[in-house]
């Protein structure tokens, strides 16, 4: 009966996305390509620029509604602006007159953005990590530091979790942690509050760590290659050396909430984690170190000089080199995720190279609005949205706009330059919507982490948003004036 009820309420969803919002979606867009230029009121406007807005509105509404899967839709615009916005698209399409057309090649090579690599590498760790059950040993032995006593034990998950999503899929983290939790959660009294509070600690957990580096999640890949595409460099290691003081404040914040909110009635709480036994034989010493000789030369760019791009082709090479990872663990890297991202950028490179940033830039006067305000206000648009549409989803979004906002507040001729430059300029503006997205995890629907301690059945969604407005409003904050005030982001 349940599934016949679940299977109505799917195919109720279907019929309004494909029958109401689907040709809501092309209506919008084909009225935005086809109007007079002289409705937007903007004079330097070309019909190319026309079309980039219109796939960008496309692109928005798409993602916000999830008609189709969104990494679907970023390879619907890349083909899209191939088609009619390249210099070798369509013919009667793409002509001179049009207005500055985009190379074809650098709409394409979204899919090969240095940052997509460094994202793909991360994946590959994850991949061999679980193949070769280092993650399991890992998980156990970090736990094991933290003895039996329920508070421990809860902040154990906590930083194990943050740790595990800072170079793992949060999906990934939340999903073996859970297998962890699961027989102890079982094991406890029915009446213990606790169990709340350990269910919730991993998507709190898994969303907060994702923000410590570059690969831990979408936004923080998507925000570093629109800066990088902008002129603007952030390593590895200044990332983390940022992002993870944020991530300790935040995980011990979470800690406490949780014991408030959910205290804990027994004195006792076992962890048994198995290991499946593997024979280690030297694929398994080539797993571990490489795994840890990446990491090491992700965090020490600034002495090595190889770019944390570059650093994440080395695990890939060594390990299909050694058949430590084959064709088959190929399958499991997420390439939704990157065709997702790629899909951002390729939208960035449009803005861009048909000069509707810069045609942008002249006509609505960003070079004389209040920087703070704009910041705090592309902050709570990007918190918001991330509730309810994918964070990647989100960033994908917000980040090419604010690219096109941010460099007209940089530009030294703007009348609000100074007080952009003093909170740090784009390298706070940019990062920090990256950390907004990851704080977002009031509803089920949120993230997978989050939907993934809902499926325990512990977790009442009144609880999860409880707990996610505080730690998103001091997220918030704490963002804010790490990234502007306390340690901005300089030129790696």
């Amino acid at each position: 009966m349940n599934r016949v009820i679940t299977d109505a309420i799917m195919s109720g969803k279907l019929n309004l996305k494909y029958a109401v919002l689907l040709p809501l979606v092309l209506i919008i867009t084909i009225v935005l390509w086809a109007l007079p230029l002289s409705a937007y009121g903007i004079t330097e406007m070309t019909v190319v620029q026309q079309r980039m807005i219109a796939i960008f509105a496309f692109a928005a509404l798409m993602w916000m509604f999830e008609i189709i899967p969104n990494w679907t839709t970023s390879l619907v615009v890349i083909v899209v602006m191939l088609l009619t916005v390249s210099n070798k698209g369509l013919a009667f399409l793409c002509t001179p007159e049009a207005g500055s057309l985009v190379d074809y090649k650098s709409i394409m090579a979204s899919f090969a953005d240095p940052v997509v690599m460094l994202f793909m590498g991360g994946f590959v760790l994850a991949i061999v990590a679980s193949k070769y059950g280092m993650d399991a040993v890992m998980a156990k032995s970090l736990l094991g530091i933290f003895g039996k006593k329920p508070r421990m034990v809860l902040l154990g998950f906590l930083i194990v979790i943050a740790i595990f999503s800072m170079f793992m899929s949060n999906t990934a983290t939340a999903a073996m942690m859970l297998a962890f939790l699961a027989p102890v959660l079982k094991a406890l009294p029915e009446d213990e509050t606790g169990k709340v509070g350990l269910a919730l600690s991993i998507p709190v957990a898994a969303n907060l760590g994702g923000i410590g580096t570059p690969i831990g999640t979408p936004p923080n890949a998507i925000a570093i290659g629109a800066l990088e595409n902008a002129g603007y460099q952030i390593g590895f290691g200044p990332w983390m050396t940022r992002m993870v003081p944020f991530v300790i404040v935040m995980i011990l914040l979470a800690w406490v909430l949780l014991q408030l909110f959910f205290p804990f009635k027994s004195d006792k709480i076992e962890l048994k984690i198995e290991v499946k036994e593997r024979k280690k034989d030297w694929k398994t010493y080539v797993a571990w170190i490489t795994f840890f000789v990446t990491i090491l030369l992700w965090v020490t760019e600034s002495l090595t000089g190889i770019n944390s791009n570059i650093v994440a082709l080395i695990p890939l090479a060594v390990y299909t080199c050694t058949g430590v990872f084959g064709k088959d663990d190929i399958k499991e890297i997420n390439w939704s995720v990157l065709w997702l991202v790629a899909g951002g950028f390729a939208l960035g490179t449009g803005l861009n190279k048909t000069g509707l940033a810069a045609t942008l830039i002249h006509a609505i006067p960003f070079s004389a609005m209040n920087v703070v305000l704009v910041i705090i206000v592309a902050g709570l648009i990007c918190y918001f949205l991330s509730n309810f549409i994918s964070n990647s989803a989100t960033a994908a979004l917000l980040v090419p706009i604010l690219v096109v906002v941010g460099t007209a507040m940089a530009d030294p001729s703007a009348a609000n330059n100074a007080q952009f430059v003093s909170l740090g300029g784009m390298y706070s503006m940019i990062p920090f919507i990256a950390v907004c997205a990851s704080l977002a995890m009031l509803f089920p629907i949120s993230t997978p982490p989050n939907a993934i301690a809902s499926s325990t059945g512990l977790v009442k969604t009144s609880d999860m948003t409880k707990v996610g407005i505080i730690v998103g409003a001091a997220g918030f904050l704490l963002g804010y004036f790490l990234l502007t005030v306390i340690a901005p982001f300089a030129q790696a």
